[in-house]
């Protein structure tokens, strides 16, 4: 069989996986609902229990759509600042925009006592942590353009941006040490991820921010694919270097920035689902692994949800605790058995 046919019989089984994925997503969680009555209210019909169908619409769903994009978002940024950086151990926080974002929202919550002594009231809601995050994650993004101006070689931005991450985390211990336990408490809680606390419009707003990211991830597909070759092959097939630098840095930051704006920090999916495209679809082709990203990681991420929330618990763990444990052991297991890293 040739290869088009085959990658294309590939997304089609990934597509059809990932459907039953999300729908699973939204048939389990705390509350019983039997699945007649999901997908009788999918398709339209109103259900005679409202509760039912107030989780249905206004937290399951949403849930689900935010975790489709949190994971896309993550696995395409990681493939982004990998092939740039070639590099295996870059993802989506190697330049400090997630960093900035977690500043930005340390300084919200740590910081709240002085802002609601000034302001008379509290500001902590999850649409100024979404906000201030992306104004964090904004200025990290807009120092990494600027020194990248100045800098030609990539692996020195690529440790600039580490040591804005780096600047960044320290400044958030700092603000812990003076932080009272509450407040403490209440950072560790953002900090772990949830893709669960968005509304239909903080989505509209997230799936606008991925979308853009998309758009210029493939506009970058050409460049992608001559950078895996070096610099300087690049040059000889025409590439403006600078130009698809900044392009792929500020598609990373969209993504990552965004995305950590407003639903926290989730490691591990930016790093290990690109990994894991290359061993199973074994090529480095950007034509193939964007779109294969993009479909892994938002089935790996409705899995750790799903997982997260334990069906028929009340109690909900961590995301970052599952996307780890959970994608870890796989990642190793397909190194292992293929015995070499594609890449």
């Amino acid at each position: 069989m040739d290869k088009p046919k085959t990658y294309r019989n590939s997304f089609i089984i990934l597509l059809l996986v990932l459907v039953v994925i999300w729908g699973m997503n939204i048939c389990l969680g705390s509350v019983s609902i039997p699945f007649s009555e999901i997908l009788h209210s999918v398709l339209g019909g109103t259900l005679e229990n409202t509760a039912w169908e107030y989780i249905i619409w206004n937290y399951r769903i949403p849930k689900a759509f935010t975790a489709v994009l949190v994971g896309s978002g993550l696995a395409l940024s990681g493939l982004l600042m990998q092939t740039l950086f070639r590099n295996p151990l870059a993802g989506p926080f190697v330049l400090g925009i997630s960093s900035g974002a977690s500043l930005g929202a340390a300084f919200l919550i740590m910081g709240s006592a002085t802002l609601t002594s000034l302001f008379g009231f509290s500001l902590i809601t999850d649409v100024s942590l979404a906000i201030v995050s992306s104004i964090g994650s904004f200025l990290v993004l807009l120092a990494v353009i600027t020194i990248a101006a100045k800098v030609k070689d990539t692996m020195t931005l690529l440790i600039i941006g580490l040591m804005f991450g780096s600047i960044s985390a320290a400044i958030v211990s700092v603000l812990s040490y003076f932080s009272d336990a509450e407040k403490l408490q209440q950072f560790v809680y953002w900090s772990f991820g949830s893709v669960g606390n968005l509304s239909w419009q903080q989505l509209g707003i997230l799936s606008i921010v991925v979308l853009i990211g998309l758009v210029l991830s493939v506009l970058s597909i050409k460049p992608l694919n001559a950078l895996l070759l070096g610099e300087n092959y690049a040059k000889s097939l025409g590439v403006n270097l600078v130009h698809s630098r900044y392009q792929i840095i500020i598609a990373t930051g969209l993504l990552a920035g965004g995305i950590t704006a407003f639903a926290g920090p989730i490691a591990f999916i930016g790093l290990a689902v690109p990994h894991l495209t290359r061993q199973i679809f074994n090529t480095t082709e950007h034509r193939i692994l964007l779109p294969a990203v993009v479909i892994y990681g938002a089935i790996l991420m409705l899995i750790c949800d799903t997982i997260a929330q334990l069906p028929n618990s009340a109690e909900v763990l961590p995301i970052n605790a599952i996307t780890s444990i959970l994608g870890a052991p796989v990642v190793i297991w397909l190194l292992v058995r293929k015995k070499k890293m594609v890449f």
